[in-house]
């Protein structure tokens, strides 16, 4: 049964930020409290955000600043201390994926007295937070975790070693502004690593155990406009940062139905205890779970049509070379991975949700695999 629903109003294009403040307006918050959660002070500094902190008369802002990449359990904790008193009716995030994260997890938690680190875990892992208390806009800045789109935001847990998820139908955000601007000045590195997870949120979407025809459609396209637009990205050439924020945003459209698959939760330990970048983690990847997955793509051939490629040789090597122009490495070893460290990764390398949401059976067998092929 082919089923889709995404209630998310996207806003995508040059200058769509400047959107914010009507659809502050159109939610018609009961106390116009507004917590603006962002990734540094400079975003503070921008026109629309500073007119927006400046005029109290419209709507009460709380500006407060999140820096950590792929937020932990311990520090979503402290940032839901800080800002509880303040009970948002809305939230604003900007920034990446982690921005995102925070932002839709605080939405799920400020319905709720939590006293320690402890006791957050334990409502994340039970899954028994309150319905949203405050609605969310996302805004990102990067180009590539598609998180505006979706209703799930990643929590990690290294002291467990464990990658939490905290989810809920009803947390979808109200309005995305995928504004290209606001990714303009991303270092190579990290715009590369951005397009790429895109790239995965799309192939993972089109393959996955729970995919539909819309979702599929979205996923093609996404990957076909980045895939089309990364040599441009590769060189600096003006429009490039546009077509990542398309690619992202379409791509975060499919894998919201969707979820993903064997190649993220491979990826999470890689990222949790080496600190490879998830983008670049997941992308390298690809090609070796294609190739284990190949038999269960249904009409592959667009799929591989749509990269660009022949096959799952020809997509690692892509990747593989995207990387390097990057200044990334593309394996395992030269990331700090240890060839005796191989086998635990295959046994945390099967997330649930994830995991058994691939076209094939993931085993720590077959993962080793992989694994090997990336080392």
């Amino acid at each position: 049964m082919n089923r889709y629903y995404n209630p998310v109003h996207t806003i995508q294009g040059a200058g769509c930020v400047d959107c914010l403040p009507q659809l502050l307006e159109d939610m018609e918050l009961p106390d116009k409290s507004v917590l603006l959660l962002a990734w540094g002070e400079n975003v503070f500094q921008k026109p629309v955000f500073s007119k927006l902190i400046e005029d109290n008369k419209n709507f009460n802002i709380c500006p407060r600043v999140f820096k950590e990449s792929n937020p932990t359990v311990e520090q979503l904790f402290d940032i839901y201390q800080e800002t509880k008193q303040f009970r948002p009716s809305a939230v604003v995030a900007v920034g990446g994926g982690s921005i995102m994260d925070v932002g839709k997890s605080l939405c799920c938690l400020y319905g709720s007295e939590i006293a320690d680190v402890d006791g957050l875990r334990e409502m994340i892992r039970e899954k028994n937070y309150t319905a949203p208390k405050a609605r969310w806009i996302g805004i990102p800045t990067t180009a590539g975790t598609g998180s505006e789109a979706t209703c799930w935001a990643t929590i990690w847990d290294p002291s467990q070693d464990a990658k939490r998820s905290v989810e809920n139908h009803e947390n979808y955000a109200y309005a995305a502004l995928v504004d290209p601007e606001l990714a303009e000045g991303m270092p190579l590195r990290l715009a590369v690593s951005s397009a790429l997870d895109a790239v995965a949120h799309a192939v993972e979407s089109y393959w996955a155990k729970g995919t539909n025809c819309v979702s599929k459609a979205l996923a093609l396209n996404a990957v076909q406009v980045i895939m089309r637009h990364l040599e441009e990205l590769l060189s600096g050439q003006e429009g490039a940062h546009d077509a990542m924020a398309q690619g992202s945003m379409l791509a975060g459209l499919a894998f919201s139905n969707t979820k993903t698959t064997a190649c993220h939760s491979i990826s999470y330990p890689l990222t949790m205890h080496y600190n490879i970048p998830h983008g670049t983690a997941v992308s390298m990847l690809l090609g070796p779970v294609f190739r284990m997955n190949a038999e269960a793509i249904e009409d592959r051939g667009a799929l591989l049509q749509a990269l660009g490629v022949s096959g799952a040789e020809e997509l690692k090597e892509r990747i593989d070379s995207i990387l390097r122009r990057s200044g990334q490495p593309c394996s395992l070893h030269a990331w700090g991975v240890g060839r005796e460290d191989l086998p635990h990764l295959a046994e945390l390398g099967i997330t649930k949700g994830r995991a058994d949401n691939n076209p094939v059976e993931v085993t720590a067998e077959n993962i080793l695999s992989v694994l090997e092929e990336i080392f």
